[in-house]
């Protein structure tokens, strides 16, 4: 008989190379923190999952990982319960603004789910291998066999400033729309995708409709989306949208606040979606009754995991709301688990984002891909995937280097501030 206890809990925060992509709030820093989460079941079945490392999410992990021994992996439910017994400091959460994921206001119930959905996927992963089931089928079986992914564009930097250790890559920079075509190009030629959202809310609204636009010339008919992460004020948001209405899928996040995103979308003429204003249940009942949005872009790391994705597309399809997915810094145990749940969801109508194309490194032993903008969905037992433990080791010896420990919380106004030493945070609208 099976023992699905739960006799180990490893944690493995890492830091991974991250490209110097430009958003509102600054630059992505040369490495960006993870946390590995690994189960292992009385029977010797390990189970891995991943989720954000800065050091605020460490200190509610480790004590979660203390209290999830002895229990059942197969117990997902009281995942909830471990995590409400565990004290937040709240003054590191209150009012603060989470610049790695730009999603708005960061709170002590948020920082939680946060962290419970590593579990909940390490534990899903765990389960999967001991039953010989993939994840999908443990989520009810998969309605298709691959998911389409969308190319995430971002303005960039040709290298990161000098004098900061950093890994080169070959994407060149993007700081104009003859860039950030020359880059969709390169999405295109290697993974195929169809689809192309931009990272906006960097530079001046005109510059950024005329790289849509370029966009549209150089890819007619393919769908696009425009994500300023709430940098625009109403008034300039529609301005981008009645320029746009035509070449764009939707906007995402034009302005900050679901009363904003109400008042564009009562005049916009093109869907508005998000990341931000609906990042939690709480949030759903305003944002869908006065019409705020009608894209829901889910993320299982801070929905708290892939039931609760699945728990959300089902109340999105109740009110006749779109719903995708929303994508951070990554590696590819993330990538499998989104990929899993995706595969599930009845009314996923749109393209995912996913920022793994940009990660040089990974944890696994073999890297996940996209054939025609699309990754199939792993029959095998469990996500599919295997960690590589040399690997794992040695990003996790990069984060125990001092000389990296600056970095062990994402800032991307700090790295900003490499390049100009007078950065400071634009406040919002920012234009």
């Amino acid at each position: 008989m099976t023992d699905l206890t739960i006799t180990d809990v490893r944690l493995t925060p890492i830091l991974v190379a991250d490209p110097p992509l430009l958003n509102t709030q600054g630059l992505h820093q040369p490495y960006t923190p993870r946390l590995i989460v690994e189960v292992v079941t009385a029977d010797g079945v390990t189970g891995v999952g991943e989720t954000y490392g800065d050091a605020k999410y460490l200190e509610l992990a480790r004590p979660f990982a203390e209290r999830l021994t002895g229990r059942q992996v197969s117990d997902l439910n009281g995942l909830f319960a471990i995590a409400d017994e565990v004290s937040v400091d709240d003054a590191r959460v209150d009012n603060q603004v989470d610049v790695g994921g730009l999603r708005g206001v960061q709170t002590a119930d948020k920082l939680r789910l946060s962290v419970v959905s590593g579990f909940e996927v390490a534990c899903l992963d765990a389960l999967g291998k001991a039953l010989g089931l993939p994840v999908h089928a443990l989520l009810g079986g998969k309605l298709r066999d691959s998911v389409e992914y969308s190319a995430y564009l971002f303005y960039k930097n040709a290298d990161h400033p000098d004098g900061i250790p950093s890994e080169k890559d070959d994407w060149g920079a993007a700081l104009d729309p003859a860039g950030v075509v020359a880059q969709a190009r390169l999405f295109h030629e290697r993974y195929g995708f169809e689809s192309f959202k931009l990272k906006g809310g960097c530079f001046e609204p005109d510059q950024e409709i005329a790289a849509i636009k370029a966009l549209a010339e150089a890819f007619p008919g393919k769908p696009l989306r425009l994500d300023p992460n709430g940098a625009w004020s109403v008034e300039t948001s529609l301005k981008v949208a009645a320029e746009l209405k035509d070449v764009l899928e939707y906007l995402e996040d034009p302005a900050l606040g679901t009363p904003a995103m109400a008042e564009v979308a009562a005049k916009a003429g093109v869907p508005l979606a998000t990341n931000m204003c609906v990042t939690t249940f709480a949030e759903i009942q305003e944002a869908f009754t006065t019409g705020a949005v009608q894209v829901v872009l889910s993320d299982h790391h801070y929905w708290g995991g892939l039931r609760n994705t699945q728990q959300l597309a089902a109340i999105c399809r109740t009110f006749g709301v779109g719903v995708s997915m929303h994508s951070n810094t990554h590696l590819g145990i993330s990538l499998a688990a989104m990929t899993h749940v995706a595969a599930t969801v009845p009314n996923l109508h749109h393209a995912c984002d996913s920022h793994y194309p940009w990660q040089s490194e990974d944890v696994l032993t073999e890297r996940l891909t996209f054939r025609d903008g699309k990754v199939a969905v792993s029959d095998a037992p469990g996500l599919g995937v295997e960690l590589d433990r040399a690997k794992v080791e040695s990003l996790h010896q990069r984060w125990l280097d001092e000389n990296y420990a600056h970095l062990r919380d994402r800032d991307d106004a700090a790295a900003m501030r490499v390049l100009d030493p007078e950065w400071v945070t634009p406040s919002v609208p920012r234009w």
